[in-house]
């Protein structure tokens, strides 16, 4: 659905889309995709993706582009309104939540994705971090961006538990707008780097001991600097508000 953005300018949500084949589970294949843009922030906060609309994109009926929206409301991608579908606006206290629902899962997981790691979710895990190698090399965020989310996808493979991994899936992707917020620094592309290095040569070794550390400590430089940029943002957002009230009150005493 078009909208307008800060600027004035037309978005139109469903640009980036691709029309799917008619076959059997057009929901799922919905999802998926629609699941794996809101994944690399390929849909605004401004964007709103109604079931019509969303259905004429993918030359589909409503019914499974309505099941494929609702479906990620569920799980939390998305947020439902009377005009459509929106992604969740995260308060900074939401983001304290999550993080630290992540301190309590995440590190028991990689343990777990260690120990049973086979040869195949190695070789996924080393084309990921070949791929973050090279985008730290080059300085390139969106590079970064699914680096990122290729060697989640890759270490959360190899966790047994597909209800564990499934949820921390979706936590972390609840939040990936830390990302976008963090990687544009260029000192916290380099500590992100460093953290999926030691991650790789955890898991490359089957030290359950050293993932869970090593995913500890990932964890808490992404919070350290998630919050970092934040104090920042509001900073210079209230130094913004302070001036333009001082220039209206010097305005006023001009007047009187």
């Amino acid at each position: 659905m078009p909208t307008n953005d800060s600027s004035g300018e037309r978005i139109d949500a469903t640009a980036e889309v691709r029309r799917l084949p008619r076959r059997d589970n057009l929901s799922e294949r919905i999802y998926l995709d629609l699941r794996g843009r809101l994944q690399r922030c390929a849909i605004g906060h401004d964007q709103r993706l109604v079931d019509l609309e969303v259905a004429a994109a993918y030359g589909t009926s409503r019914m499974p582009a309505r099941e494929a929206l609702l479906r990620l409301a569920n799980e939390g991608y998305l947020v439902g309104t009377t005009r459509g579908f929106v992604t969740p606006k995260l308060s900074l206290a939401d983001i304290r939540d999550i993080f630290e629902i992540r301190h309590q899962l995440e590190p028991l997981a990689a343990a777990n994705a260690a120990r049973d790691m086979t040869a195949t979710d190695e070789a996924l895990l080393t084309a990921a971090i070949e791929q973050a190698r090279k985008a730290v090399a080059n300085d390139d965020v969106e590079r970064l961006i699914l680096a990122n989310i290729n060697f989640r996808t890759a270490w959360l493979s190899a966790v047994r538990n597909e209800r564990l991994a499934n949820t921390i899936a979706r936590f972390v992707d609840h939040v990936q707008t830390v990302r976008l917020s963090t990687l544009a620094d260029h000192a916290t592309r380099g500590v992100v780097g460093q953290g999926l290095e030691a991650l790789h040569t955890a898991f490359r070794q089957r030290d359950a001991v050293a993932a869970a550390t090593s995913m500890t400590n990932f964890l808490r430089a992404a919070e350290r600097a998630f919050f970092a940029v934040r104090s920042q943002d509001i900073q210079l957002a209230t130094g913004a508000h302070q001036g333009l009230t001082g220039s209206r009150q010097a305005g006023l005493a001009g007047r009187s």
